[in-house]
C-alpha cells in the first residue's frame, strides 16, 4: 500500500502595514491599481498561486483598509507597531501562523504588483520540509516573495526588528535557501516613491 504524503499546508502572508511615507501618506494597502486597491491584487496572486490561507497584516489606516478593500476569507491581523517597521509586521504574521496546520509560509510584499500567481506557485513548489528556505530570484538576485518552513519561524520572528524583516536571518542561513528564479515570469520593483506610481495602471 503506498502511501501518498498530504500536499503541505502553505499559509500566503500578506504584509500591507505601510504608511507610505515617500508617498505622502498614502496606504500602501489602497493604491489603485486597475481599479482595485493593491491588497486585494496582492490577496489574488497569493490565491492564485495555491496559498491556502491567506493572512494578511494590516497597520496604516487598518480600518480604511477593511472598508474599502475586499479581504473576504483572508484572516487580518492588525500590526499596532507597524511604524516601527516591516520587521514588527513580518513578526505579527507568523506569529499569527504559530499553532496552525501550516507547514510554511509564502511572504509577499503589498507593494510589488509585478509578481504574480507564476512567481508565488514556483516559490511555493520548492517547498521540501518544515525546515524549508526559499525565494525568487531575478537575475541571481534574492527577492520575494521568500518561504519559511514553519521550524523556522521563531528564530526568524526573533530577528525580526525595524526595516530589516527576515533580511539578518536570510544572511546568516544563505546557504540553506532555494533560490527560484523568476525574472521571466514577473518584476521585483516596489511602490515607494511617487515616481514608482508609473506602474500601476
Amino acid at each position: 500500500m503506498t502511501h501518498t504524503r498530504p500536499a503541505p499546508v502553505i499559509a500566503g502572508v500578506l504584509l500591507a502595514a505601510g504608511g507610505g511615507r515617500r508617498l505622502g501618506g498614502r496606504p500602501k494597502a489602497l493604491l489603485e491599481h486597475r481599479g482595485r486597491p493593491l491588497v486585494e491584487h496582492a490577496v489574488r496572486t497569493l490565491r492564485d498561486g495555491g496559498c491556502d490561507p491567506v493572512h494578511v497584516v494590516l497597520g496604516a489606516s487598518a480600518g480604511e483598509v477593511r472598508v474599502r478593500a475586499d479581504l473576504a476569507g483572508c484572516l487580518v491581523t492588525v500590526n499596532p507597531l507597524w511604524e516601527e517597521g516591516m520587521g514588527s509586521s513580518l513578526r505579527a504574521g507568523l506569529r499569527a501562523l504559530a499553532g496552525t496546520d501550516a507547514d510554511a509560509a509564502l511572504v509577499l510584499l503589498v507593494d510589488q504588483p509585478g509578481i504574480g500567481p507564476e512567481a508565488v506557485a514556483r516559490v511555493a513548489s520548492a517547498y521540501r520540509s518544515r525546515t524549508a528556505l526559499a525565494a525568487a530570484s531575478y537575475g541571481g538576485e534574492r527577492g520575494h516573495p521568500v518561504l519559511f518552513g514553519a521550524d523556522r519561524w521563531e528564530d526568524i520572528a526573533a530577528g525580526a526588528v525595524g526595516d530589516q524583516g527576515a533580511r539578518a536571518y536570510l544572511r546568516t542561513h544563505r546557504e540553506a535557501i532555494s533560490l527560484v528564479e523568476c525574472s521571466d515570469v514577473a518584476q521585483a520593483y516596489d511602490i515607494d516613491t511617487t515616481e514608482d506610481l508609473a506602474h500601476l495602471e
